[in-house]
């Protein structure tokens, strides 16, 4: 019998904030107590820091510089086999809610020239969902934390009010008491919270959650670095425990409806936060910058997947990367699509099965700037782009170091060894290892500027 598969997953939530990965406070009872059943992927990372972007991948299998969503506001292509028409052919019912993000098509970070932020989705640019749909294309845009509306797969509006993280898990639910059994469901759940409200320029933590998470420790890097996160931390926080909330709210409901022994749920989030401590100079470039980095704060997310075939309470310590889950959703159905999409089965993964495996993540970075990185256990390394707008160009023939840290010594990413020569040998193995990372992604070879080269050769 095939599984039922949920993919719920959040916007802009660090894996720090989770219980099952070190947080003191009561932030995640919920996704703690489905870690002890099923599987931690302790070091998963996101293999594009930006809510598009990242979206696109989910959707496709396919880096963002393979499929033209290199950054927001970049629609889906027509011509992109998505993971929901993989699905539907294998006789899957699917269903989406919450933010959608790639429908409207125009300039970064201004009004698209095909204008979807706050009107109804058309069928034809719903990546193939066809069925049960509760969306908006820019959540943060027709919402705010409270009140706010979404869409019907009829184009029909479907306004809420209360805190947003409930009202659209009210819509998921919807879905469940709905499902007649006739097939299994593949249904996504895509939530805003934690993700900044852009207007507002805060987060928007549901009422009380500053004096609820008042008594917070900060992450070792935003305690070294500052920005925003003593001002923000509670509210944030207070996202991520509403979340957590509601993921309780659907597993109850999978009980309630004899669907818990036969659904795979699968917890994740697009890109973590830095809380404006890197990236500093992106205000210039119109961002309340939040992401877009290669550094772990905007790359480390939380990955709990639990139901059949990740059981056990195992805790998986390889690298691994979200890239693969739409290759993983597909192996969870029966469904093998070799090469046509990028990443693994994390299945095999956990089960121990991929003995073979290259223990290295590799992400690419827009908007912010034109960048790449590559990490292993030890090393974190990054290179830019001089001189192109991250906006404006998907990739580049040169790149220059941008930073390099030695995780084994520098945890917090604190000190750039890029140009140290004692550090040399480590950089250029990482650059090696880089270009071959970017080859497997279907880039063309660049040449990488060693520091202090970039002043001579450009």
């Amino acid at each position: 019998m095939r599984p039922n598969i949920l993919f719920y997953f959040t916007d802009q939530q660090r894996w720090d904030t989770c219980g099952c990965y070190g947080q003191a406070l009561p932030v995640t009872p919920e996704l703690d107590t489905l870690a002890k059943r099923g599987v931690v992927f302790e070091e998963a990372y996101t293999a594009q820091p930006v809510c598009g972007p990242c979206r696109a991948l989910f959707q496709t299998g396919r880096y963002p510089t393979q499929t033209g969503c290199f950054r927001n506001n970049k629609a889906l292509p027509p011509n992109c086999k998505t993971l929901a028409d993989y699905l539907t052919e294998a006789g899957y019912q699917t269903a989406y809610v919450g933010k959608w993000h790639l429908a409207s098509e125009g300039e970064l970070e201004s009004r698209p020239a095909v204008d979807y932020t706050v009107t109804a989705i058309p069928p034809e640019r719903r990546g193939g969902y066809r069925g049960y749909w509760r969306a908006a294309d820019v959540l943060e845009f027709t919402s705010h934390g409270y009140d706010g509306f979404v869409f019907d797969e009829n184009g029909r509006k479907c306004a809420f009010k209360g805190y947003r993280a409930d009202c659209i898990t009210d819509f998921a639910l919807n879905f469940l008491d709905g499902y007649d059994g006739s097939a299994p469901f593949f249904m996504t759940v895509s939530q805003i919270e934690p993700h900044h409200q852009n207007d507002h320029h805060r987060y928007e933590g549901p009422v009380g959650s500053r004096e609820r998470f008042a008594h917070f420790t900060l992450p070792g890097d935003l305690e070294a670095l500052g920005g925003n996160a003593a001002e923000m931390y509670p509210d944030y926080l207070g996202c991520c425990r509403s979340l957590d909330d509601n993921l309780g709210r659907i597993v109850r409901k999978l009980e309630e409806k004899g669907l818990a022994e036969n659904t795979i749920l699968v917890y994740a989030s697009d890109h973590g936060s830095h809380f404006m401590t890197r990236n500093r100079d992106a205000h210039l470039n119109g961002y309340d910058d939040y992401k877009r980095t290669c550094h772990s704060a905007a790359l480390h997310v939380p990955l709990v997947i639990c139901g059949p075939g990740f059981e056990g309470g195992q805790r998986v310590k390889q690298l691994v990367s979200t890239a693969s889950l739409p290759k993983t959703f597909l192996a969870m159905a029966g469904i093998d699509v070799g090469d046509a999409m990028v990443g693994e089965d994390l299945g095999k993964v956990a089960r121990g099965q991929a003995a073979q495996r290259d223990n290295v993540i590799f992400a690419q970075i827009s908007e912010s700037r034109v960048g790449r990185c590559v990490r292993t256990p030890e090393y974190l390394y990054s290179v830019y782009a001089p001189g192109l707008n991250g906006g404006a160009a998907a990739d580049s023939e040169v790149y220059a170091d941008d930073f390099l840290y030695d995780l084994r010594k520098d945890p917090f990413e604190l000190y750039n060894v890029v140009a140290d020569p004692s550090y040399r040998a480590a950089r250029d193995k990482m650059a090696a290892l880089l270009l071959r990372e970017m080859r497997r992604a279907g880039e063309k070879e660049p040449r990488l500027l060693s520091a202090g080269e970039e002043c001579t050769q450009l």
